[in-house]
């Protein structure tokens, strides 16, 4: 592994940097937030993917014929960690660039990826997930949303759920079943859903932290053109493990390890001012050898995520290896959070609304958000079985 950058890396970050100081607002990130509404939030956040897309920092790693910068993966790693130092606004298209994006350039055909590769870029068209179902969440072979081939469309019916951002979506790439008469895995197909179709019906949940980003999504009789299936009818298993370890990968954990890091040290600022008994929290023995653990857990997700990208650099497969960058984040994270409750002690529970809360509440809303980590993109126990059979060897 090397982890130093060559000249035109440090080149492409210094690029980065200087262009995100003049791009945000000034005052961004001290004087100047996000909206609190959360609708509002939720444009502002996609007039700035449009604003990253017109000054060229979208599809980083696309090749430059789909609309791409055709940066190198390193450069697509070090796209993710200023991004997140500058504490950019976090992408509502998210699962467009990351997910449907990366899962056509590798299985999708010549039309698609020229249909829809550049309005995933440009935030012209936004994209939602169709993986889990309320029967079929970790194990996610067992979707029963049925795709019935009639000429030439597909009939959908069923039901999906925790659709992120589908209330913005124009597009949903959906994991359905084709074939009810064969071994589960085997009867999947992988189609691309046109959200205005009629028969779509989104209803809004909200989550733990109060906030409404999930949907449940059903499908009553949804016409889907048969053109829109990436790769074979029934072959819609290989495609999702694709899709998923995209949603694993190091570009994910490396960006979200320097925002870890940000409320990490915002924790130690806190602590350091609040009061406890006759001192203040950080000087409490115990206290401090969890914080010391947190630091460390947190360092060690950036070199798992470094030691990803130069595997994926040598020729390395992304699959068992992103369930290792995966599931060591989601708990060192979790543990992290954990940490900041017990330390705040009495005055956890208070919400940003409160004058004495800590941190306007912040601590407490990425507690409950921390939550869903070690759930979605595959739950902590799929990404165990992952890793015994494929890298321990173990019996499945």
């Amino acid at each position: 592994m090397d982890f130093n950058y060559s000249p035109a890396e440090t080149e492409f970050r210094l690029s980065l940097r200087a262009w995100l100081a003049d791009a945000l607002p000034k005052g961004w990130g001290e004087t100047v937030f996000l909206p609190s509404d959360e609708h509002e939030q939720a444009m502002f956040r996609l007039d700035w993917e449009r604003k990253l897309y017109a000054g060229g920092w979208a599809g980083i790693n696309w090749p430059k014929e789909y609309g791409g910068r055709g940066a190198t993966l390193i450069e697509r790693g070090i796209f993710a960690e200023e991004m997140a130092r500058a504490r950019a606004p976090e992408p509502i298209n998210v699962i467009g660039h990351n997910l449907t994006g990366t899962t056509i350039l590798a299985h999708g055909t010549e039309a698609q990826k020229k249909r829809f590769l550049p309005k995933i870029l440009s935030t012209e068209e936004v994209w939602c997930q169709g993986f889990s179902e309320p029967n079929a969440g970790s194990d996610l072979a067992s979707v029963r949303t049925r795709a019935e081939l009639k000429g030439d469309k597909f009939i959908v019916n069923g039901q999906k759920i925790w659709t992120s951002f589908g209330q913005y979506s124009q597009w949903c790439f959906a994991l359905v079943r084709t074939n009810p008469n064969v071994p589960k895995h085997k009867g999947l197909s992988f189609l691309l859903i046109d959200m205005k179709s009629p028969g779509i019906t989104l209803r809004p949940l909200r989550q733990i932290s109060g906030e409404y980003e999930f949907n449940e999504t059903f499908f009553d009789n949804v016409e889907v053109p048969a053109e829109n299936i990436v790769g074979d009818i029934d072959g819609g298993w290989k495609i999702a493990m694709t899709t998923l370890t995209y949603e694993r990968g190091p570009e994910d954990a490396l960006g979200r390890q320097i925002r870890f890091k940000q409320e990490l040290d915002q924790l130690l600022r806190t602590l350091v001012r609040h009061q406890r008994g006759a001192g203040h929290a950080i000087d409490e023995p115990a206290v401090r050898q969890k914080l010391a653990k947190s630091i460390a857990e947190i360092e060690i997700v950036r070199l798992n995520a470094l030691r990803s990208f130069s595997k994926l650099e040598s020729g390395g497969d992304r699959g068992a290896d992103a369930s290792m960058t995966k599931l060591y984040w989601s708990h060192a994270a979790q543990n992290m959070y954990e940490v900041a409750m017990d330390a705040l002690g009495p005055i956890a529970p208070l919400s940003g609304s409160d004058p004495q809360a800590a941190a306007l509440g912040k601590f407490q809303m990425s507690w409950f958000q921390s939550k869903a980590f070690t759930i979605y993109s595959g739950s902590s126990e799929i990404q165990r079985n992952i890793i015994g059979e494929r890298v321990l060897g173990l019996p499945r």
